[in-house]
């Protein structure tokens, strides 16, 4: 199996838990020159992601950390609903200026 190397830029992986749950937490800005550009790389990275960590055998669930203009912009459109149902994406939302996590969606 090819090693995987993270290259995390603005964004970032995070182990946590939550409540009783491990999780890793892939944060996106979605600030690309356009949504769908952003959503392309966004679920792309999470299906690597997920991929590697299931081959691994983690016992993490993986969330993908989505600002809040992102979910209720292009994930609420169909395009962003259907790759969120069909990958399964558990979405945590947050306010990027407070910092703080808004929702859970999973």
């Amino acid at each position: 199996m090819r090693d995987v190397f993270i290259d995390l830029g603005a964004e970032r992986l995070i182990a946590a838990e939550k409540d009783a749950f491990k999780i890793a937490v892939e944060v996106k800005s979605f600030i690309a020159d356009s949504p769908l550009a952003a959503l392309e790389q966004a679920v792309g990275q999470y299906v690597v992601y997920h991929d590697v960590m299931e081959a691994t055998g983690t016992d993490r669930t993986l969330f993908l950390a989505v600002p809040e203009f992102a979910s209720a912009g292009i994930l609420s459109e169909p395009i962003g609903e259907l790759l969120v149902a069909r990958h399964r994406i558990p979405i945590m939302v947050f306010d990027p200026d407070r910092e703080e996590v808004v929702s859970w969606k999973r």
